[in-house]
Parts: structure tokens; sequence; C-alpha cells
């Protein structure tokens, strides 16, 4: 089982979610297939079918949640341990050339948000960053093609 790097905020945020999913909504999507079943017939009743799918869909959800859980190491914010070197936790500014300076917090693939600023570490911009340092140039091997970006401060 490969190991997923989360930060102490994303562990407790999906023990959160977790918890969630096996008290509350696990009760609630109980009680809407009870209600369904004493609608009369299953085999055309849509609140059913509704309801059981979304009982495969938090079963599931759980599930993935417990390996990631399982597997998770914490990271440690690099501000406690000021480093010169890109690792999961760094904040990051990075540019492309004839665009805008980007800023971005490297993490674990299971708490990536781009919008948010929160790459994975296993992105094309992340796996390319890993172990440089600022006012490297690195290039990043993309789905799209190759391009080069230049690291221009570490927080």
């Amino acid at each position: 089982m490969p190991t997923t790097f989360l930060t102490r905020e994303g562990f407790q945020k999906l023990q959160n979610e977790l918890e969630y999913l096996r008290t509350a909504k696990r009760q609630e999507v109980a009680n809407r297939l009870h209600e369904a079943m004493d609608g009369g017939e299953l085999i055309e009743n849509a609140e059913y079918e509704a309801a059981k799918n979304e009982q495969a869909f938090v079963e599931g959800r759980i599930q993935e949640l417990e390996i990631i859980l399982a597997s998770a190491r914490v990271i440690e914010e690099t501000g406690k341990e000021k480093t010169d070197v890109i690792q999961i936790g760094s904040t990051v500014t990075i540019q492309e050339d004839g665009s805008k300076p980007e800023k971005y917090t490297i993490v674990g693939a299971a708490e990536a948000d781009p919008r948010a600023g929160r790459i994975s570490n296993e992105s094309p911009i992340g796996k390319a960053i890993l172990n440089h340092r600022a006012g490297d140039e690195v290039q990043v091997e993309a789905p799209g093609g190759t391009y080069k970006i230049r690291i221009i401060k570490l927080e």
C-alpha cells in the first residue's frame, strides 16, 4: 500500500469526513431506504433505487478514506524546520515564461486542490520541482507537452 502524504489539517479533515459518513450519513441513508421500502412496490420505486445507489457511494467512500488514513504519513509544515529544498509541505512561487507568478503549496494527492493553491507531489509540476531550490529552472513533463518553469521563491 503506497504512502499517502497529508498535512495535519488534511488528515483531520479526512478523519472528520470518515466519522460523519460512519455515523450521520449511514443513518440518513438507512432511514431513506426504510422509508422507500415502506413505499410499496420495490421494483418500480425510484426512491429506493436512489437510496441504494447513495448507500453504495457512502460505503465506497468510507472504504477509500479508511485506506487513505491507514497509509497516511502526516507531514509537518516546513516553517518549523526551514529548508532551502522544496519538499512536500513547501509553499513555492513559480513562473512559466510569459505568465504571471503562481503560488502553490505541495501536498499529497488526497488533499490536492489546484484552485486553492494546493498541488499534488504527484502532479507534473509537483514532481518537477521537488528537491529543487529557489532560482532553479526546471522542465515539466506534462501530458500536453514539455515546458519550463522558474522557481521564484520558497517560503
